[in-house]
């Protein structure tokens, strides 16, 4: 690497505090951290989300007189002159072209002031070289999209070629039921290309962040969907026959039942794919065309987030870490299935685990292990569920137990009973809204005076959709939809509004990513006496508000106003089934 770029690193902090750009204590804490773990300046400012990614490559093009290119710019690029680098070459370089003009080949670069590099380049492409400045994630992801997307889609088609001769021999038993041979099965689901094409299908979903893949038998074809980001998205759609073939591989891999088509089964098995374990969960659903299958992805490392990367506001993660880190009560997460629930509370037994406690969980499944806590996997099968579990658990001298989901009566009265003899308890219900968990509880069979005494803390969430910061874009929404919200005539006429505008990297969808809504409430004595007095919802939900409670739409307009998501996806969370 030249020196002029170390430099001109070292000048970045003075240009950007003479701009006006950045503030001199947070030059401060950018300095210090690049003192403990070092690196550039200007990547840990734009990891600190103090300067965005253009500011940085745009200084460095000014010191060096060398164009630079936004991410946003590079979408852009012509794939055929994208290609025109092998993709090793372009993976140890980290460079791709994005243009040519006259035999002279315009290549962005993450360090193009590496002179060997661009040689190199140059005698590769047989071309003089015109080098651009560009961030080395963006021309990362541009390979991958440029030379995954050519070898997957070749890949497809010749699997699909090498098993277009494969058929099921399919015969009637005495009960003129469809039987199939199961031996015939189980070795066709060892063909290699029926491997390949099953591996791709995971792959694929892994590397386009999908939580679920559905495998959906239809009169005439095979629809593949993949879940991101909440939404359902057809990627694929194999013929008829292979419908067979690749619920067989699954099932092989899961250890099913070949034979049994007729009832659901479930199972599971580990992949690693790019250095990352995942856990496929399965679950197959005999329907009129044949079984549908549904892989669920469970990423182990995606639980364990910080607290504040999950969207909690400045002040609510006051309260809520203050409350997870007291030594008894009870905390309820409540929401729809898929609300992110469980990535919460992992989150927060990862933040108060320490060695002085003892914490235990009962799960149903165990979708993340965390170092330094006991966690046990319930089996209803065998009568070991949730009851039995925490019955269990609180004679191994627990300081904190959390249970996957209180479901019943019995489960709801342990839990309040242990959270009021020294325990703290985490655990899940299904209701709408934080207030609603009060009248849940009480609707159940649980005495008002028990759940005023412990229940501690109460907490809705949603997942919205994230903009997509590649095609982020500014725009005016609809008037309807700013009623819809109440922000029509609360926002003055310089309200900025984004949205994405689609690209390859979000999928042309304009989201990338999800962060949660939340709404939450603190069970403080005038709450505690509406409670005994068995008030009403309505009455419990203006008393929070004027406590100061930030509702769920309210938590999405925040968001909205900051750039985050869009008022569709608050809407369609907040509101859609009301």
């Amino acid at each position: 690497m030249a020196q002029g770029y170390m430099g001109d690193y070292k000048q970045l902090g003075t240009y950007l505090l003479d701009e006006g750009l950045i503030k001199n204590d947070q030059l401060n804490q950018a300095l210090k951290r690049q003192e403990e773990s070092g690196g550039h300046l200007g990547d840990i400012l734009v990891d600190m989300w103090l300067i965005p990614e253009e500011v940085k490559l745009r200084f460095l093009g000014k010191q060096m007189n060398i164009p630079s290119i936004s991410p946003k710019d590079m979408l852009q690029i012509d794939l055929e002159v994208a290609r025109l680098i092998p993709a090793e070459a372009a993976r140890q370089y980290t460079a791709i072209p994005i243009a040519e003009k006259d035999e002279v080949l315009t290549v962005v670069m993450a360090d193009p002031f590496d002179v060997i590099a661009r040689d190199n380049l140059g005698k590769i492409l047989g071309r003089k070289i015109n080098p651009v400045i560009g961030s080395k994630k963006s021309i990362e992801e541009q390979i991958d999209l440029v030379h995954k997307k050519e070898g997957t889609m070749g890949m497809l088609g010749e699997v699909l070629g090498d098993l277009s001769d494969i058929q099921f021999e399919l015969k009637k038993d005495e009960k003129e039921e469809i039987a199939v041979d199961v031996m015939q099965l189980r070795e066709q689901a060892k063909e290699t290309p029926l491997v390949r094409l099953v591996n791709y299908i995971i792959a694929n979903a892994v590397s386009k962040r999908a939580s679920d893949v559905h495998i959906e038998p239809l009169e005439d074809k095979v629809e593949v969907r993949y879940r991101i980001d909440g939404a359902m998205y057809s990627v694929l759609t194999p013929p008829k026959y292979l419908h067979m073939t690749i619920v067989s591989r699954i099932k092989v891999l899961a250890e099913m039942d070949l034979a049994e088509r007729r009832l659901p089964q479930d199972g599971h098995f580990i992949v690693r794919v790019d250095q990352r374990e995942m856990d496929i969960r399965i679950s197959t659903l005999p329907t009129l065309f044949g079984e549908k299958v549904v892989m669920r992805i469970l990423d182990k490392t995606s639980f364990l987030l910080g607290l504040k990367q999950l969207g909690f506001e400045e002040e609510d993660l006051t309260m809520f870490r203050k409350i997870i880190f007291r030594n008894h009560g009870l905390i309820l997460l409540t929401g729809p299935t898929g609300s992110g629930k469980s990535t919460t509370l992992y989150s927060s037994l990862n933040e108060i685990k320490s060695s002085d406690k003892n914490i235990v969980t009962i799960e149903d499944p165990v979708e993340c292990h965390i170092k330094g806590i006991h966690q046990v996997q319930a089996n209803p099968k065998i009568g070991f569920n949730f009851i039995t579990g925490f019955r269990a658990i609180l004679r191994q001298d627990p300081d904190i137990i959390m249970v996957g989901e209180i479901r019943d009566t019995e489960t709801a009265d342990i839990a309040i009973r242990s959270s009021l003899t020294g325990h703290l308890v985490l655990s899940t219900l299904h209701t709408n809204d934080a207030v609603g968990t009060i009248i849940r509880l009480v609707n159940m069979g649980i005495e008002p005076f028990l759940v005023s005494s412990a229940l501690a803390l109460s907490v809705a969430q949603r997942l919205v959709r994230r903009i997509c910061s590649y095609c982020k874009e500014i725009y005016s929404p609809p008037r309807e939809m700013l009623r819809a919200l109440n922000m029509d005539d609360k926002n003055p006429g310089n309200t900025v509004f984004y949205r994405g505008k689609g690209c390859e990297r979000c999928g042309y969808t304009g989201y990338y990513g999800r962060v949660a809504l939340f709404e939450m409430v603190e069970m403080k004595q005038a709450l505690r006496n509406l409670v005994l007095d068995n008030a009403s919802p309505e009455v419990l939900k203006n008393k929070a508000i004027e406590m100061g409670m930030i509702t769920l739409s309210m938590n999405g307009v925040i968001k909205i106003l900051k750039g985050i998501t869009t008022i569709e996806e608050v809407i369609r969370a907040c509101f859609e089934g009301d």
